[in-house]
């Protein structure tokens, strides 16, 4: 895996992936940021909700659930000192679908959080706590 970040303008960057894609990542206004990008952290944060949603999603899959929506919900503590890194990220993964078995639900957010989430175990190795909760939504 490879990515670049270019730097643009003030506080401003581009950063690629390989295959062609790109985000905008721009610093907070109070360093002369002007809201039109993410910032780095939060796609650290997004990243980590998108890799245990697919997770989530393709374990239901494989356990013959018929999801019909994943919804990971985060919200994150960071340290009030420099470096700011992540001290508590807690994720609500809000799943719907047909009759959906809860004690799957549970097990494929576990297998996430425990195995299969690079994101998720990164962090936690890193000393974040990470806790997640689940809410099932029947599918009309």
């Amino acid at each position: 895996m490879k990515a670049e970040v270019s730097w643009k303008e003030g506080v401003m960057f581009t950063g690629s992936v390989e295959r062609g894609h790109e985000v905008i990542m721009e610093g907070p206004e109070s360093y002369g940021g002007q809201d039109r990008g993410f910032r780095p952290m939060e796609l650290i944060l997004t990243g980590l909700g998108g890799c245990a949603s697919f997770d989530v999603v393709t374990t239901l899959e494989k356990m013959r659930e018929q999801v019909s929506d994943c919804v990971a919900k985060l919200t994150a503590e960071r340290a009030d000192a420099v470096p700011a890194v992540f001290t508590k990220i807690h994720i609500t993964f809000e799943v719907t679908g047909s009759n959906l078995n809860a004690k799957k639900v549970e097990r494929a957010v576990a297998l996430s959080a425990e195995k299969y989430c690079s994101a998720s175990i990164m962090l936690a190795a890193a000393g974040v706590d990470i806790t997640h909760d689940v809410k099932i939504v029947e599918a009309s």
